[in-house]
Formats: structure tokens, sequence, C-alpha cells
């Protein structure tokens, strides 16, 4: 409890009048279009400049440790960048499907926004979120290790609808998305997904996508890596095979410890991460306090994540609460008292296949620790007994 509670000195902070009670604040029309207060102007993405030669093909990432529930604000989505953010009029943009189809069609933004509209809440996650983690504890705080990730409402159109129109040839098997920016950025994508839940999205949180989330158009690709999900979406190729561009060869392919690749690592297994406390969001008050976290697969839905407070010696099972939905972020608590105990706080999730996330000892006996990509290990963090935590590893 606050340290205040019973206290027979009264707190001016309640019983005096506060300056901000004094004078009239702000009116409309100073708000045209709304910031958070500027007392949280801490809450920021952050980016780690020694990952990538330049800004332009850089990440930031998304302070997971500052929000609650499950929607990320469209501010604080991480970026990542092939060649900076495009800034592209809509007026101006064009989607053209071609390749093995009945009629190539090329269409206007305002001919998409007449087709029927979907909304759906998608977690998009980067393949090489936690990818620094692969040989060993490195950055401090989940904002960093596992910060490449969001999780907002689009809108937009199915990709069916779109392939439709154009009429799929019958040997059609692959797509290839690319991008309108400089880098040009493409991927292949399978038919069956293709048809199955991808969305081409013109809105994100209700309104028209940031720049930096591929404004005015891009692929949502549910559950999948998020290279594949192509923002400035310009161009959709029907194929009969893969196009083994630089995107699915050089990069975004997972090297086994014996030299092979893995071929088409698509879907983003489950994870979890507690976001407090973690060596952003310390703990700070002994007694009451609230262990909460985000839990996530690219195969279904989260059935269950367990907590343990002692490097997996005992487990619990955190109660979620919020929406629970397919492909989506969902949020957990555990509510505890701390009496100044060192700590070991991990999370174990479980999705709707009955997939159980793995212990990083245990994915690394699979996959070696050559790859940047796939990493979803537990997550460990030590709470001393003043609080402050770490990122540490205990297999």
């Amino acid at each position: 409890m606050p340290a205040a509670a019973g206290s027979a000195d009264p707190d001016p902070l309640i019983t005096g009048v506060q300056d901000w009670q004094r004078y009239l604040g702000d009116g409309v029309d100073k708000r045209p279009y709304g910031l958070p207060s500027k007392f949280e102007k801490h809450i920021v993405r952050r980016d780690v400049g020694w990952l990538t030669a330049s800004a332009e093909s850089s990440v930031n990432f998304t302070p997971l440790h500052e929000l609650d529930g499950i929607i990320t604000p469209s501010g604080l989505c991480f970026e990542r960048h092939h060649s900076g953010v495009a800034e592209i009029d809509p007026g101006s943009h064009r989607l053209m499907i071609n390749g093995l189809v009945d009629r190539p069609l090329v269409f206007t933004m305002d001919d998409i926004k007449r087709m029927p509209r979907v909304n759906k809440l998608y977690f998009l996650e980067c393949a090489a979120n936690s990818g620094m983690e692969w040989r060993g504890a490195q950055l401090n705080g989940c904002q960093f290790t596992h910060g490449m990730i969001h999780n907002v409402m689009y809108t937009g159109v199915s990709l069916k609808v779109l392939l439709d129109e154009a009429g799929l040839r019958p040997n059609a098997k692959w797509l290839m998305l690319e991008g309108a920016d400089a880098a040009g950025m493409n991927r292949s994508l399978p038919l069956e997904k293709a048809l199955n839940d991808v969305l081409i999205a013109f809105a994100m949180n209700g309104e028209a996508l940031r720049p930096e989330q591929g404004y005015p158009l891009r692929a949502v690709i549910p559950g999948w890596e998020g290279n594949l999900w192509v923002k400035w979406l310009r161009r959709i190729e029907a194929g009969d095979q893969p196009w083994q561009t630089r995107e699915e060869t050089s990069k975004y392919t997972d090297l086994l410890a014996d030299g092979r690749s893995r071929k088409h690592t698509f879907i983003m297994d489950a994870k979890s991460v507690v976001t407090n406390p973690s060596p952003q969001a310390p703990l700070k008050y002994k007694g009451r306090n609230v262990l909460s976290g985000l839990a996530w697969s690219g195969r279904g839905s989260i059935k269950r994540v367990d907590v343990s407070l002692d490097g997996g010696r005992n487990w619990q099972t955190a109660r979620i609460d919020g929406p629970v939905l397919d492909k989506s972020l969902a949020r957990f608590y555990v509510d505890f008292d701390w009496s100044g105990q060192e700590m070991m706080v991990q999370s174990r999730a479980m999705d709707s296949t009955g997939y159980v996330q793995p212990s990083k000892d245990e994915l690394r006996k699979v996959r070696g620790v050559n790859s940047i990509y796939h990493n979803n290990g537990i997550q460990t963090w030590l709470v001393r007994s003043g609080g402050e935590t770490e990122n540490v590893e205990i297999g």
C-alpha cells in the first residue's frame, strides 16, 4: 500500500489547491490533433545505433515496458526500413496485379476503398526480434530484446477479393509482393496463405496508416514474419514458384549449426515476455505489486501463460485479461507481494495448437546459435533485492 496510507499527517497534494486548479487550460482550438501529456514525453521508440550501417536501413523499438492492454499506439509502433520512409501521394499511388492472371489490373486507392472492408487485430513481429540474444543475454531492456513487435487494428480489403478480380490462372502457386520504396522490397508469398487471411490495409487503429507503417497501402500477413508484410505496396505478381529474392535467400533465412539454412520459415512461433518488472521498469515498492507481460503466437491464439519467479523451478498460471484473439497479443498479469527477495522472472506461453514456448537451451539444441531470426526462447529477468532488474540467462 502507499507509504502515506493511515498517516496522521495530511497530504498537501490532496488537501491543498494545486497550480493546475488555479487557471484555465488550453481550449480545443489549440489541440487539432491530440498528443500525449508532456509528462509522458519519455515514452518513445528508441534505436540501437550500432545494429545497422545507416538509419535508412535500421530499426527502432516499441517501448513495451511503458504500455498496457494489447493495442499499440500508432506513434509507438516499431519501425524497420530498408531504404528509409517512402513519402507517397495517395492520389498518385497505384497497385498492379499481373503475372499468371487472366486480367492484369491496376487499382487506385479510391478503387480499393470502394471494395468490401474488413477490420482485424493482429500482431506484427520482425523475424529478428530477440535476434541479438541467440548467443547469450546482451540488450538490457524488453524494449530492445522484444520490442520489434506491435499489435494494431487494421482496416483494408481481403487480398482474395483483389485476386478474384484479376482471375488467377490454374498454374499460379505463389505471389511476389513488391513495395514502392527505394529498395523495391519484395518477397514471395504462397498462394494458399494469400487466399486464406491476408489483407491489403490502408488504415490502422482507426486512421490512415502512418508513413513509417507503409502509407498509403501495405500487406498484412497474419502470424508470419514482418519482412513479408510489404509496405508501400505497389505490385503483386502471380507465378508458379517462389522468386528467391534477396530477403528470402541471403537474408531472413535461419542458418543452422551445420551450415544449412531452414527454408521458408514464415510463421512466428508462440512467445512471451514479462514487461514489468524488467530492466527499464524495475520494482520500486515492497508489498503489493503487479507483474505484467505479453504473449502471442503466429499459429493461433494464446491459451495459457505460466510465470515463474524462481528461474523455472516453480510455475503459476497467469491471469489473462482483455480480448484473446487469433494471431494477436494477449496481456497477462500476476498479482504478488514482494519483500525484497531476489527473483528470476520468466514467462512461458502455450497456444491453441498445444505448442509450448521452449527454453533457450531447448531451442539451441535444435537450431544452434548461427541464426538471428525466429528466437522465441524463454526470457529471464533477474530482479535484485533493491528492485534493479537485468537481462540474464539460465537456459
